[in-house]
């Protein structure tokens, strides 16, 4: 497949992304292990630990708006600031024996996170033309899968041979440092802001009152629910309600094609949805969740229950792939210039809601019986039309707007 041509400061960012998702491949999946295992704290705390994460992340994402758009900050700076948070939450989670150290350092890489999304995304819409966003968030998310299929592979490899979880963090750590000097040396500024620039509580204002934006976050929040639902239930749902239950080898093996298959795919259906509107592009998207969730259904029902898991989850990694790239570039076609940050922080916001939704929702339904879990599915089945419904409104509102 011919790569497409981007200024070379959007493939050193794919590049510093690969290499940021390694590390958290490394850590992701092996960190709750360690913590309740070998640290011996409690699941529950390991779990409030790591759910302060997303609290520190929302003002992460609210700061990184107001930073990423500030003349006094910009893109370049606030990258900076990330990357270096960052490696700091990692000298506490390798030091950490103990909850409060355990929370620190998930507060710090919450945080970190936090400022990272806005200032990326919108140095990506800064350095490309509308035609191009599709494709050019489509090879930043490749970066993600690939980075983070790595991590979890090399990190596995790490603990079978070494059976040390703390070198993981320390890898982290590096990865992050060296993110540092990449943008440090090699990114410049992104964006040239003008000499009276929107004021923070301004472009705030201005955003919250955006009728577009704001329907759009109703929909972008059942994506990230949905998304948070593959990630966190369906799992356990694997082990405990398909057929006899599927082994964690099994189950792991579902998991790397889904990634497998999202990363293969995601350039090839960016240049596909390319052919049509934003908005048309994230209503494919909720067809393919649709299909999906019907599947995921199917797997409770069918006498081959790996069949239909293979065939879920290959259909929710073409939904994954056909929204994230797409609800960016939509974003960036109704921010206003000198607002990008903000916009794009009011976006990263729903994930980090999404994600504090989801996980209990799907929590509460695998405590319930396997009536309830088929019907649990169903109900995310029909909430797609409910999104259809809602982005054929805005589209409606995006068309009659002369400002969009």
């Amino acid at each position: 497949m011919i790569l497409p041509k981007f200024k070379l400061p959007i493939w050193i960012l794919a590049g510093g992304r690969l290499l940021l998702e390694i590390g958290t491949g490394f850590t992701l999946f092996y960190a709750p292990i360690f913590f309740v295992n070998q640290i011996g704290i409690s699941s529950t705390l390991v779990g409030l630990a790591l759910g302060s994460a997303s609290a520190s992340g929302v003002v992460g994402r609210f700061l990184g708006g107001q930073w990423v758009d500030s003349p006094n900050w910009g893109r370049r700076k606030t990258l900076l600031i990330s990357a270096a948070i960052s490696a700091l939450a990692d000298v506490f989670l390798v030091m950490a024996d103990n909850f409060p150290l355990l929370v620190v350092g998930n507060m710090l890489m919450g945080l970190g996170i936090g400022f990272y999304w806005p200032a990326t995304e919108a140095a990506i819409i800064d350095l490309t033309t509308p035609e191009q966003r599709n494709e050019a968030f489509a090879i930043t998310r490749l970066a993600d899968s690939l980075g983070l299929s790595l991590g979890v592979v090399l990190g596995g490899a790490l603990i079978a041979n070494w059976g040390n979880y703390r070198l993981l963090f320390v890898i982290d750590g590096i990865s992050f440092v060296a993110f540092f000097a990449i943008i440090y040396f090699a990114i410049a500024e992104t964006y040239q802001f003008a000499p009276r620039s929107t004021t923070t509580s301004g472009g705030w204002l201005l955003a919250i009152k955006d009728r577009t934006l704001m329907i759009y976050v109703v929909v972008n929040l059942l994506f990230t629910i949905y998304l948070s639902q593959v990630q966190t239930t369906l799992p356990l749902y694997l082990k405990n309600f398909a057929g006899a239950g599927l082994s964690e080898k099994v189950i792991s093996g579902l998991f790397s094609w889904h990634i497998t298959f999202a990363a293969i795919c995601q350039l090839p259906m960016a240049r596909w949805l390319n052919k049509f509107s934003r908005i048309q592009a994230l209503t494919i998207s909720m067809i393919f969740w649709g299909i999906g969730f019907f599947s995921v259904w199917l797997i409770g029902t069918s006498p081959n229950p790996l069949i239909w898991a293979i065939i879920a989850l290959g259909i929710m990694a073409l939904g994954m792939i056909s929204y994230t790239p797409s609800a960016s570039a939509f974003i960036a076609d109704i921010a206003p210039e000198s607002l990008r940050g903000v916009y794009l922080s009011i976006n990263s916001q729903c994930w980090a809601i999404g994600y504090f939704i989801g996980p209990p929702l799907g929590g509460y339904a695998l405590d319930q019986s396997a009536d309830f879990m088929k019907g649990f599915w169903l109900t995310f089945m029909s909430s797609v039309i409910l999104g259809i419904i809602i982005l054929r409104y805005l589209e409606k509102i995006v068309n009659c707007s002369p400002s969009h």
